[in-house]
C-alpha cells in the first residue's frame, strides 16, 4: 500500500493555517478590489474538491489504498478554498463567497474511465502549480502572496502523489495503463489546446450540458481567461512550463524520450498499434 508512507511524508510537509501565514503583514493599500474578485474565485473553485472526492470514491470503489489517500487529498484541497475564505472575511468580508455560491459548485460527475481520470488529475495538479506560482507573483499585498506559494507547492506535492499511483497503475495493468495515461497526455500537452485545460472547465455531466463544468457554476463563469490572460498573464512561456512538466514525468514514467505532444502522439499510436487496435477500454481502476 502507498497510503501509509503518503500520509507520513504529507503529514511532515503540513501547514499550519493560524501559525504559518502572516495575517499580522496585511497591508490594504496593496490590494485592489480587482484582485480579491479573483480570490473568491479562487476559494469556490478549491471548493470543488468536494464533488471531485466523491467521484473518486464512486470510480475506484475497488481501490481502498488509494481512496484512503483521497482523506488526505480532500483535506488539503478544502483547507485551500478555507484559507482563501478566511482570507477574504479578515480583510474583504463583502468578497468572502456565500454558502450557496459554494454548494452551487458540488454536483454528480458522470462515470468516467478511471486510469484516464488520475492521468487528467495528475496534469491539473501540475497545472495549479504554476497557476499559484503566477498568481503569487502578480499579487502585492503580502499576506496573500504567501498564501499563493503555500497553496502551489501543496499542488505540487499533490502532482508527485498522482505519479506515484500512476507508476503502480503500470505494474497492475501495463499497457492498458501506458495507453490510458497517453491518450489524456497528448491532449493536456497539446499547445493548441491545452491553455487553460484543468479538471474544473471540462464537461462532466451529459445530463446538465452545457452548465456541467465547475466553472461554469461560479458566480462569474467567465473568470477564468480573464485570470490568465489579463490578470496573472499565464502566457506561452508558463504554459510551455507546464507543459514540460507532463512531459518530463511522463517521459520517466513510460520511459521514452519525449520532447513535445507529437512524440507523445507517437507513442500512442504506437500502443494502438502494438495491443492489436482494440485498445481503450481502460481498466476500471485507479492504478
Amino acid at each position: 500500500m502507498l497510503y501509509p508512507e503518503l500520509f507520513k511524508s504529507l503529514e511532515s510537509a503540513r501547514w499550519n493555517m493560524s501559525t504559518d501565514i502572516p495575517w499580522d503583514q496585511f497591508d490594504r493599500s496593496r490590494i485592489s478590489d480587482e484582485q480579491l474578485r479573483t480570490i473568491k474565485m479562487n476559494a469556490v473553485t478549491e471548493w470543488s474538491a468536494l464533488p471531485a472526492t466523491e467521484m473518486f470514491l464512486r470510480d475506484n470503489r475497488d481501490d481502498s489504498d488509494f481512496c484512503a489517500f483521497m482523506s488526505i487529498w480532500f483535506y488539503e484541497e478544502q483547507k485551500h478554498a478555507l484559507v482563501l475564505m478566511d482570507y477574504l472575511q479578515r480583510f474583504a468580508p463583502d468578497y468572502a463567497p456565500s454558502e450557496e455560491e459554494l454548494h452551487k459548485v458540488r454536483f454528480e460527475f458522470d462515470p468516467a474511465p478511471a486510469l484516464e481520470t488520475l492521468m487528467l488529475h495528475f496534469c491539473g495538479e501540475i497545472r495549479l502549480t504554476h497557476w499559484y506560482k503566477r498568481a503569487a507573483q502578480w499579487h502585492t499585498e503580502p499576506v496573500i502572496r504567501v498564501i499563493y506559494e503555500t497553496l502551489s507547492k501543496d499542488e505540487a506535492r499533490h502532482a508527485g502523489i498522482y505519479l506515484k499511483y500512476m507508476r503502480r497503475a503500470i505494474e497492475r495493468h501495463g499497457d492498458d495503463a501506458r495507453l490510458a495515461f497517453a491518450r489524456i497526455g497528448v491532449l493536456m500537452a497539446n499547445t493548441k489546446t491545452a491553455k487553460a485545460l484543468h479538471p474544473t472547465n471540462l464537461h462532466v455531466s451529459k445530463a446538465r450540458y452545457p452548465e456541467d463544468s465547475v466553472q461554469s457554476q461560479l458566480p462569474d463563469p467567465g473568470w477564468l481567461e480573464q485570470w490568465l490572460d489579463t490578470q496573472i498573464h499565464f502566457d506561452d512561456i508558463w504554459e510551455q512550463k507546464v507543459i514540460n512538466g507532463i512531459l518530463r514525468n511522463l517521459s520517466t514514467l513510460l520511459d521514452t524520450p519525449l520532447q513535445n505532444a507529437k512524440d507523445l502522439s507517437r507513442y500512442r499510436k504506437a500502443m494502438v498499434a502494438r495491443m492489436g487496435g482494440g485498445a481503450g477500454n481502460a481498466q476500471q481502476a485507479a492504478g
